[in-house]
């Protein structure tokens, strides 16, 4: 475990909202409690990347640009490479393309963007794949171990993984390979519609190696998103001091 990165650093909130004003609402209100703000496709294509202004102007904390690019190697460089303009510090790059477009994070390494591959999405699961077209015996770990050390191997910064896989994607490519986990979900948390299928609690994923993680329903449709935030950064103080 990776004890250099404090408590409230590890925090990633997810700007899953519809709209600038919604964002800078949030962004205002837990500006002082994250590390980080994570903006996702849904934010970005109504707002553009105007949007990540809200989160420079208005905080201290840091960009996640998670837009998961997924097209050929050229085209994937040339996006990073804009990215990093903004002065974004973490973009998601899909990991399953065999590591050609993942290669291309080695161009932007000094520009101070650090490019995560997606493993496997945290809404799948080990049943699904057989109908994603993988073939027979392949496990849900193995596949995410594979796309991880492929990412490691093309320069990559770290991956985005389920909590569970964590421990094994450490001891396969380093402590210093980071592991952003998403699907957190706190024992208090009540979610309707839940669409995530690999999920641990804030005090789990910590306890497994996360070095980040991303929460975006347990702060956003919490009573209080401050407490809420404040909560979960008390559970990853508590999880490194265990």
């Amino acid at each position: 475990m990776n004890l250099s990165i404090p408590a409230k650093n590890r925090l990633i909130f997810a700007l899953d909202v519809p709209n600038r004003k919604e964002a800078e609402s949030y962004v205002r209100l837990l500006g002082n409690t994250v590390g980080c703000f994570k903006v996702g496709l849904e934010l970005f294509v109504k707002e553009g990347p105007d949007v990540l202004k809200v989160v420079k102007q208005n905080s201290s904390a840091s960009i996640f640009l998670d837009l998961k690019l997924h097209d050929i190697p050229a085209t994937v460089g040339s996006a990073l490479r804009s990215a990093a303009t903004h002065g974004v510090r973490f973009i998601t790059v899909h990991g399953s393309d065999g590591g050609s477009a993942l290669k291309t994070a080695t161009e932007v390494k000094g520009l101070g963007l650090e490019v995560l591959a997606v493993t496997v999405l945290t809404s799948v699961s080990e049943s699904q794949l057989g109908g994603l077209g993988y073939k027979e015996g392949l496990s849900l770990r193995q596949l995410v171990l594979d796309r991880a050390n492929i990412a490691k191997e093309s320069g990559c910064a770290g991956v985005v993984c389920a909590g569970e896989e964590v421990s094994l994607i450490k001891k396969e490519c380093s402590n210093d390979f980071k592991a952003v986990v998403p699907g957190i979900r706190p024992a208090w948390a009540e979610i309707e519609k839940d669409d995530q299928s690999r999920i641990v609690t804030p005090k789990e994923a910590i306890l497994n190696g996360a070095d980040l993680i991303v929460v975006g329903r347990p702060i956003r449709d919490a009573k209080d998103p401050g407490e809420a935030a404040s909560k979960i950064v008390e559970e990853i103080g508590l999880a490194l001091t265990a």
